[in-house]
């Protein structure tokens, strides 16, 4: 729907001269909000149409005055229509702006990047993390190293951003760095959270993701069932170093903590709970969200044989992600394991293990620490032995439940009104 524009030339007639003469004053309407401001010029009120909004009066000089009022309202008018193309949105103050030379000069994409990973940063340690921080700054990177390659400029403004360009920049990821389809799709995902910070702060008006759909692809996540967590935990490693990462990484096999989590864990969040048991009682790292794990007897062994011999009161010898990683790679290999194994399959790992022995998908989520069932349900996975026992308890109690027969007169009754076609 095209907005309503008109340009209404008055007197100031509060604002009286020496010489008599009035401030011609210009105001701007748009959709029913206005703005005005001073023209410069001036006219004694007995020369002025209220009517018209013209000078009245033969002479150059007044002739001079309408030629210029009406330059101002052509003018005023090119700019309504420069600025509702551009933004597809326009107010009488930015018309008004335009014209005094006063509109704020548009910020750029990356700028407004900045801005928003500048804000971000005050987040960190408090609900956003330093990881999710740096990847924010990545993008950006990458945002200024396409647009660099593509357009050959250092920045460009919000009103160039189409579906051409955010194709564009997914293809640049995909062919300039080795990375999957939803890892690009997660650079896409944080350039659009950008986009939309910009159209909060009022910046834009538009949304140029408006017809694009970022598309995960579906990933199978790797887990270790119970024979394969068996071999790991039972093999004598040569290496201490692998022995000591084994370790860790069965712990949260068992306790389904994330590695940030295992980082974290203190004596404090080990605690005695009414029925007896010792349960670890956190919050998650990641969304603050309580996790409660009982403490099962191969990571409450884990635990006892590192107590008291780590500085700093930690419970366990964690070393970088990076570094457990390669380790437990060289930990497959060594166990014949032909799984791509990170510190995250545990994870996946306890959720599945949870779920094969019967534990209700409402209590794993609990001990992971999800906000939704969802969530839970990437995590876990029904293996073929547990589906293949669910169907066993069904197949025996549907094969041996008692068939009631009917009564006799009820099967006379029920033939009779098939056969007579009554109700």
């Amino acid at each position: 729907m095209k907005s309503t524009f008109r340009v209404l030339f008055f007197l100031k007639r509060d604002k009286v001269k020496k010489n008599g003469n009035m401030p011609i004053m210009a105001r701007i309407t748009i959709d029913g909000k206005l703005a005005q401001f001073n023209t410069k010029l001036e006219v004694n009120p007995k020369n002025w149409s209220a009517k018209t909004g013209k000078v009245n009066g033969r002479g150059a000089e007044f002739t001079r005055m309408n030629e210029m009022l009406d330059s101002i309202k052509a003018t005023l008018h090119r700019h309504y229509q420069t600025i509702l193309e551009r933004d597809s949105y326009v107010t009488a103050e930015k018309v008004r702006n335009v014209f005094l030379g006063k509109e704020e000069k548009a910020k750029t994409l990356l700028q407004v990047f900045s801005q928003h990973n500048e804000q971000y940063a005050l987040k960190v340690g408090k609900t956003a993390t330093q990881k999710t921080y740096t990847r924010y700054e990545l993008t950006k990177n990458r945002l200024a190293e396409y647009i660099h390659d593509k357009y050959n400029v250092e920045d460009i403004t919000f009103r160039e951003i189409n579906v051409v360009f955010i194709e564009g920049f997914y293809l640049f990821i995909r062919e300039n760095y080795p990375c999957t389809h939803n890892t690009a799709m997660k650079f896409i995902q944080r350039f659009r959270t950008v986009v939309l910070f910009a159209h909060n702060l009022g910046l834009i008006t538009f949304n140029p993701f408006g017809a694009y759909k970022l598309k995960f692809e579906y990933v199978e996540r790797d887990f270790l069932e119970q024979a394969e967590l068996d071999r790991i935990y039972q093999k004598t490693f040569a290496s201490k170093r692998l022995e000591q990462v084994r370790d860790i990484f069965i712990f949260s096999c068992y306790t389904g903590l994330s590695y940030v989590d295992v980082c974290e864990l203190t004596p404090e969040n080990i605690r005695l709970s009414f029925d007896g048991n010792l349960w670890i009682i956190k919050k998650r790292h990641k969304t603050s969200i309580t996790s409660n794990i009982r403490l099962l007897d191969i990571p409450k062994s884990i635990l006892q044989k590192y107590d008291g011999k780590l500085p700093n009161g930690k419970l366990l010898p964690v070393i970088s992600n990076q570094k457990m990683n390669d380790y437990l790679k060289e930990i497959a290999v060594v166990c014949g394991i032909n799984k791509k194994i990170t510190f995250h399959v545990a994870r996946h790992s306890f959720a599945t293990l949870s779920i094969s022995y019967g534990v209700p998908i409402e209590s794993v989520s609990k001990m992971l620490g999800h906000t939704n069932i969802r969530t839970t349900q990437i995590y876990a996975k029904i293996i073929d032995t547990k589906l293949s026992e669910d169907m066993n308890m069904f197949a025996n109690k549907l094969n041996n439940r008692k068939i009631k027969t009917c009564p006799q007169w009820w099967k006379k009754t029920a033939a009779g009104m098939f056969l007579s076609g009554g109700n």
